[in-house]
This record gives C-alpha cells, sequence and structure tokens, in this order.
C-alpha cells in the first residue's frame, strides 16, 4: 500500500508528491506540471502532441482507443467511437434531448431524469466511465513522460458545471486512479496562468472569454484577496470552432454542387477535416486551396470571415448578456483572458476587443492555457507557493444514502469552508408520507464503506404518486466544522434538520486510509454503483410499466398487453442476473416497445380535452 502525506488541515498533499493540472475538454483535453524551475509546463508524451484528442474507439475485439489513433476512426467506425462526452457529464437524456441528432453513437432515452447511458455493440456506458478513459490515457501519458508515478491530479470544469457534472467529474479521476484534490474553474485556471489572482493584495474584475472546438462560455469574474467569485456566465453549449468548420464545409457543397452526395458520411468526415484545415490556415494567410477525393476546396480569409461572422456576434452578445447578469458595464473590466483553440480566429480576437475597448491577453496558447493554471493551482495546493493564503477546506466528502445503498455526495472533500450545497430528491413510492435521511462521510461509493454521522426522518410528506414530492436536502458546514443538514419538501413546507461535527473522532491516519482506500478500489466501487443503479431504475420500470397497463387496460390491444407483459419478464429475470449490461438492454428494449402506445394514450387525452375548447 502507498503511503500518502497529507495535510488534514487543508486536506491537500503535501509538497513532495507530485500533482499535475488537467484539462478534460470536450474536444481535446491536456495535461501540465510544474516542472523543476517552479514553472508550468505541459506534458508532450513521446511526440504524440500537447493535445489528446477527447475520443474513445471500442475495437471489434473489446479493446479501447484513447486520443489520436481513436481519432481516425470518427469516418470509418462512427457508431463505436465516441466524442464530446463532456457534454454528457452528469446530464439526463432530457437535458440533451434537443441535440441527440449531433452523437453518432446511441445515447439511451429512457424518457426520464436518470443520466444518460452510451450503447456500443452489446454494452453500456456512463459518461464517467467514459471521461474515466480519457483521463487514464492522460495519467499514463504524464507517467510514461515524467517518468514517476502520478496519483494526484486538479481537474478543471466549466464554470457553469452544476454539482452533479462536478461530481461525475471527480468520479471519472478517482476511476483513472486519480485522487482529485480539487475540481477549479477553467475561466479560475486561465486567470492563474497569466498571474492575475496570485497577488492576494489584488482587487480586479475579469472577463474570460472561452471558445473551444465545441463550446463557448465567458465568465466574469471578481477576484478579492486571491479569491475568484463568479459574478456571471453565458455562452452556448452548441457553439464553437466546429461550427466554424460545418460553415465552410457547407460553402464547398454549394461551390461544387454535392447536395446529393453529403449525405455520404466517410465524404462529409473528409470534408469537416479538410474544413479544419483550411481554417487553421486561413490564421496566417489570405487563400487556402485543397482536394478531397478530386472536389476542389477552395476559400479566402474574407469569404470565411463573412461565413463565420454571425456565429462571432453570437459569442459577443453572450459577453453582453454577461455583463449584465453581473451588473457591470464594458469599464468595469480590468482583464480580458482568451481561451481555447478557435480564440486564434483573427476576427474572434478583433471583435472580442472591439467590445471590451482593451487589448485581449492571449500571448500564452488558448489551448494550453486552463491546464497551465491547473498546474499553477496544484501547486498551491502542494503547498509551494507560500505567498498564496490557502482556504481551510474539508478532508472528506459528506453527502446522503440513496436507493440501494448508494452514497450521493453534496459536499466534495476539499471543498472551501465554510460551504453550503443542496440537491433534490424524490420518492420513490406512491403514497410515500416519510423519508429516512441517512448523512455519511467518506469517498467510497457505498454507504457501507463510509462513516455515518446521522441520521433523521421526514415526517408528513403528503401522500402523492411517486416522484411528485420534491425534497430539498441541504448542507450547511461552517467555519467550526460543525455541519447543518435541512429535508425540506417544498410543496407542503414541512421541515427538519439535524447538527452533526463530521471530523469528530477521526484520527489523521484514518483520513488517510479512507482516502487510499477510495481510490484503490474506485473501479470495484463504481461497478458495484452501476449495477446498483441498473437495478433500481430496472425495478422502478417494472413498477411504473405495470401501473401504466393496469390502469389503462382497455386502450392498449391485448397483444400489445401480452408483448409487454413478456418484456416485463425478461427485464425482471435481468435484474436477478446481476448483469449491469442485461439489465440495462432489457430497460431500453421495453422502454422502446411502450413508447409508442404511451404516447398515443397521451395523445388521445390531449386531443379529447381540447374537444369543444376556443383557442384565443
Amino acid at each position: 500500500m502507498a503511503k500518502v502525506s497529507i495535510n488534514i488541515a487543508t486536506g491537500s498533499v503535501q509538497k513532495e508528491e507530485l500533482i499535475v493540472g488537467i484539462d478534460l475538454g470536450t474536444t481535446n483535453s491536456l495535461v501540465a506540471f510544474i516542472n523543476p524551475d517552479g514553472n508550468p509546463q505541459v506534458i508532450n508524451d513521446t511526440g504524440k502532441g500537447l493535445l489528446v484528442p477527447s475520443v474513445i474507439h471500442f475495437q471489434p475485439d473489446g479493446s479501447v482507443i484513447v486520443g489520436n489513433e481513436a481519432k481516425e476512426f470518427l469516418i470509418s467506425d462512427p457508431q463505436n467511437t465516441i466524442f464530446s462526452v463532456k457534454r454528457l457529464l452528469g446530464r439526463s437524456y432530457q437535458d440533451i434531448e434537443a441535440h441527440s441528432g449531433l452523437f453518432s453513437y446511441k445515447i439511451i432515452d429512457d424518457d426520464s431524469e436518470s443520466l444518460v447511458k452510451i450503447n456500443v455493440g452489446d454494452k453500456y456506458y456512463s459518461p464517467i466511465e467514459l471521461s474515466g478513459m480519457i483521463l487514464k490515457e492522460l495519467k499514463e501519458r504524464a507517467e510514461h513522460a515524467l517518468k514517476t508515478a502520478v496519483n494526484r491530479a486538479v481537474i478543471t470544469v466549466p464554470a457553469y458545471f452544476n454539482d452533479s457534472q462536478r461530481q461525475a467529474t471527480r468520479d471519472a479521476g478517482k476511476l483513472a486512479g486519480l485522487d482529485v484534490l480539487r475540481i477549479v474553474n477553467e475561466p479560475t485556471a486561465a486567470s492563474l496562468a497569466y498571474g492575475i489572482g496570485l497577488d492576494p493584495e489584488e482587487e480586479k474584475i475579469i472577463a474570460v472569454y472561452d471558445l473551444g472546438g465545441g463550446t463557448f462560455d465567458v465568465s466574469i469574474l471578481k477576484i478579492q484577496n486571491g479569491i475568484f467569485e463568479v459574478l456571471s456566465t453565458n455562452g452556448d453549449t452548441f457553439l464553437g470552432g466546429d461550427d466554424f468548420d460545418q460553415l465552410i464545409v457547407n460553402y464547398w457543397v454549394e461551390q461544387n454542387l454535392l447536395q446529393d452526395t453529403i449525405n455520404d458520411s466517410s465524404l462529409n468526415q473528409a470534408l469537416r477535416l479538410k474544413a479544419e484545415e483550411a481554417k487553421k490556415a486561413l490564421t496566417t494567410q489570405n487563400l487556402f486551396n485543397g482536394l478531397v477525393g478530386g472536389i476542389s476546396c477552395a476559400i479566402t480569409k474574407i469569404k470565411f470571415e463573412e461565413l463565420i461572422s454571425s456565429k462571432v456576434d453570437q459569442t459577443i452578445k453572450c459577453c453582453n448578456n454577461a455583463l449584465k447578469d453581473a451588473g457591470l458595464g464594458i469599464a468595469d473590466i480590468h482583464e480580458v483572458v482568451m481561451v481555447g483553440g478557435s480564440t486564434r480566429t483573427p476576427l474572434v480576437k478583433l471583435r472580442v476587443a472591439e467590445f471590451f475597448q482593451k487589448e485581449v491577453h492571449d500571448q500564452i496558447n488558448p489551448d494550453e492555457v486552463v491546464a497551465l493554471g491547473a498546474a499553477i493551482q496544484s501547486d498551491i495546493l502542494a503547498g509551494n507557493r507560500k505567498d498564496i493564503l490557502l482556504l481551510d477546506v474539508t478532508p472528506l466528502s459528506l453527502g446522503i444514502e440513496t436507493m440501494g445503498g448508494l452514497m450521493d455526495v453534496i459536499i466534495p472533500r476539499n471543498a472551501k469552508v465554510p460551504t453550503k450545497a443542496g440537491r433534490q430528491y424524490t420518492t420513490s413510492i406512491d403514497g410515500q408520507v416519510n423519508m429516512k435521511i441517512s448523512v455519511y462521510q467518506g469517498e467510497r461509493d457505498l454507504v457501507s464503506e463510509n462513516r455515518k454521522l446521522a441520521e433523521f426522518d421526514l415526517k408528513g410528506i403528503p401522500a402523492m404518486p411517486a416522484g411528485f414530492p420534491k425534497v430539498d436536502i441541504n448542507f450547511k458546514l461552517n467555519a467550526d466544522g460543525i455541519l447543518t443538514v435541512e429535508a425540506v419538501e417544498l410543496r407542503s413546507g414541512v421541515k427538519q434538520e439535524v447538527e452533526v461535527k463530521p471530523t469528530y473522532g477521526l484520527t489523521d491516519a484514518e483520513v488517510e486510509k479512507m482516502l487510499i482506500d477510495s481510490v484503490e478500489n474506485a473501479r470495484e466501487d463504481v461497478s458495484k454503483r452501476m449495477l446498483i443503479e441498473a437495478r433500481t431504475e430496472g425495478e422502478q420500470m417494472v413498477y411504473t410499466v405495470e401501473r401504466f397497463l393496469s390502469k389503462n387496460q382497455e386502450q392498449v390491444s391485448d397483444q400489445e398487453i401480452i408483448d409487454t407483459q413478456n418484456l416485463i419478464v425478461n427485464l425482471k429475470t435481468a435484474l436477478g442476473s446481476g448483469e449491469k449490461d442485461l439489465i440495462l438492454k432489457s430497460i431500453d428494449e421495453l422502454n422502446e416497445f411502450t413508447r409508442p402506445f404511451a404516447e398515443r394514450l397521451m395523445n388521445t387525452a390531449i386531443s379529447s380535452a381540447m374537444k369543444g375548447k376556443a383557442i384565443e
């Protein structure tokens, strides 16, 4: 067992421990560290390049390829090649339904608020598992390049990521064998890379403009006493350099009269790759000429800027909205930081500088700036920058028990103290009037492996159908380490709370052991969690469909009832098998079969309700 030096006061690892900074990106990811000279540096392993494409390919033999080599399969085998998985982290199908057509692989739609799953062959993966594969590749590249074990990391996320998305990123890191010391906002990391916020005396308001391959966001940050406060964020999670590429493709299709043949996915992908090449070339030249299978691919810089002008305008509107949300004007912004490869486009830099009426920070490679900042944050956590205040943090995660004995983290380890966080829950059984809330501390996925702190009942929930009650559970951890847990049923106002002291009775060695155990057992823990989640989802599906049939027998044909009951039997059998993929496959089949007549009944109900109603 590896010995880990942990500072219990800060929850951080001691400075002899190497900690890397990771930018887990939608399009590309990369990893950085602090070199012996004390400067942040991006890792380039064996000439593979600094950027690791966030792409995963599943081979026919079941093996997995991540990064540069996987990207080649986007054209030849799109169904088994996963990209843009960051968009799916911590998301339900309902969150991404409107954009599901952008993904060439199968995303499971269970018509609920459950987190999405990706189907590849006969296996089902969560975005956490897939992100873990990318992080594992980054970890291995770093270890190979640095010739030392890499077990600790700071990982960056967009400022707008919610608690669920941040926890999913932590879980992905754990699955890759990393102890994630801190989740840092990408704009904060970019600011640190430029040295903004390192001086505790400095007070500034800055704008961070981040235009990547697939996403755009702008953040307004207030920096005071070395603390970064996000005043506002705005953006478009489906706008980026990929859109610039597509506009070039559309132009070439029109110029070459290819409208009838562009549906050929391999031609489309080949044109997209050529368009990306053109976009990069037009950063420094006025004309691009290329060929794709005999098709002329020419475009001028003037034409390119004309094509993308409206997209760039959209980003400027977002900047304006972010300022309004923060209650600020352009004159209030002291610095503007550019992040993301697409900010290399001269028109983008020009429009941003014109809007904010000042020169922008673009001296650092915009692809690297976030990872470099994450490395600086890791250096701060390692205790190597004595001039920077390290705020007290909570050494172990705090959360509650959910169905199947799982730990749902509300306040993650290394969160700054004081802090507060909350999440919303509901009932799983019709007419449920009480909810048991069990509070735990620890890093394992199963509560049985963690430390129980408290338990109380929220009583008097109004009897409603499963899923209707809305119960907010809020954690407040004060500067003295006292945790207050409050549960409120929003419809009725029923409330209950309890106070506990999380760290009471734990020695430094016990905290250290809990952290080591969580990383060493990460893969096994995630496998157990996913099986429990699949079982819970399957049991809920059986309950819902059986209830649906009993209430709507007259409107469903005999054959539909027979076929549905057969699929329910299949799902019940799968639930007893203990095979996660079989359970998810059975859920998927039952869901796909029942959706059409469930929609039919909904349409009948709506048309019946609308009869004789005048629409004004």
